[in-house]
């Protein structure tokens, strides 16, 4: 599961700092757009896109009674068309990207909803910390080695090409070596699009855990898409570093293994003293002070200790929050809808970072006023966990 999980996270968003940067850089010349806005727009687009998809494929998977299992027809249904999409994306203009982009993250949420849903799924509540620490590792892994494969292909369609045969060469042994939990047909939950439109409301007054839980996951989500968004052009028009490909790709190298250091050991800590908030909360403070130092310290050491820092908070964060949000799940037969809707917190951040982010790099400030207004949004996330009262 873990290895599947990171092959998604590879065709997911480990090109994303290198090759649409990149491509927006090469179509903005000729289009009267900045390079900024064009990523923006892709970038939104996409995770607009994920917004609905998520959600979606998590409740078809709720209710999917095939005799290979409720997830996995849709694991392999969407890793299949994430790696052709990932090919779409090398195309050579700005709508073939766009449109390439999109398709990548309908594809891959329709596997990263089952993979997710999955682990309520089968994993005790006492255990979810730990399993949420390896899920998360995979995580940064899938990232920083689909940011590797992006640097080191050889072009832009061969990173791309690269990061499709990792991906799909990840999640088989899953697919092949899991015995997926069957649905039978009469324990399949009714469907109706007005219910699962209506399921986007989290309700505060029927589930407020549920709904503090996904804000403090929305806003730190934001502050981290913040700081990530424009890293490649910070190097280079702030830092000026001599290589920014390169620069982009030994921060992720070290933000992974800081990451690495603290992924598992928090999510095992936090089922070992049996809490889940005191970690949350000091792991976005700690995030926000990553954040906040790329503001304050703008040059290449400063980006490497940022990188450092946020990889220990994120790390923590990662695993604990899982754990913290199946731990609120309302209902067990709608894990996979539930769980889509609290993923909408992961994928919102990526449309509301670009529109946040462009009109700051451009008009209002720059990077510096960027990356405080980051810290300060990651400083409300861990602050708002203290409102959920049924976890400790």
């Amino acid at each position: 599961m873990s290895l599947a999980n990171g092959a998604i996270w590879v065709g997911w968003y480990g090109p994303l700092q290198i090759l649409p940067a990149s491509q927006a850089k090469d179509f903005a010349s000729g289009s009267g757009m900045s390079k900024e806005t064009m990523l923006a727009w892709v970038t939104g687009a996409g995770a607009a896109v994920s917004l609905v998809a998520n959600p979606l494929f998590g409740a078809l998977s709720d209710r999917t009674t095939a005799r290979w299992g409720r997830r996995t027809p849709w694991i392999v249904a969407g890793t299949a068309g994430g790696a052709v999409s990932l090919l779409l994306l090398a195309g050579r203009g700005p709508w073939s990207m766009a449109l390439g982009w999109c398709l990548v993250q309908l594809t891959l949420n329709a596997a990263f909803a089952a993979v997710t849903a999955a682990v309520p799924d089968r994993v005790p509540r006492p255990q979810r910390g730990s399993v949420g620490g390896w899920l998360g590792a995979a995580q940064i892994l899938g990232v920083v080695g689909g940011t590797g494969l992006a640097t080191v292909a050889g072009g832009i369609g061969a990173g791309y090409a690269a990061c499709a045969v990792f991906t799909v060469a990840g999640v088989l042994p899953y697919v092949l070596g899991h015995q997926d939990l069957r649905l039978p047909v009469v324990a399949r939950p009714h469907w109706s699009w007005r219910g699962f439109l209506a399921g986007f409301w989290l309700s505060p007054r029927r589930h407020p855990d549920l709904g503090w839980a996904w804000l403090t996951r929305f806003l730190i989500n934001l502050s981290n898409a913040l700081f990530l968004l424009y890293l490649l052009y910070y190097l280079r028009d702030r830092v000026h570093h001599h290589d920014p490909d390169q620069g982009v790709l030994i921060l992720t190298a070290v933000n992974g293994v800081t990451l690495l250091a603290t992924v598992v050991v928090g999510g095992v800590w936090s089922d070992r003293v049996g809490r889940r908030k005191p970690f949350v909360i000091w792991s976005g403070v700690l995030m926000a002070v990553a954040t906040a130092a790329l503001s304050a310290w703008q040059t290449w050491p400063g980006a490497i200790v940022a990188a450092a820092v946020l990889g220990v908070g994120f790390g923590v964060f990662t695993s604990v929050d899982f754990a913290l949000m199946t731990d609120v799940l309302p209902k067990a037969l709608d894990r996979g809808e539930d769980l889509g809707v609290i993923n909408v917190a992961n994928a919102l951040p990526q449309v509301a970072a670009p529109a946040l982010a462009a009109p700051i790099v451009t008009y209002l400030g720059g990077y510096r006023v960027l990356y405080l207004v980051a810290a300060l949004i990651g400083i409300a996330g861990a602050g708002l966990v203290g409102r959920i009262r049924g976890v400790d």
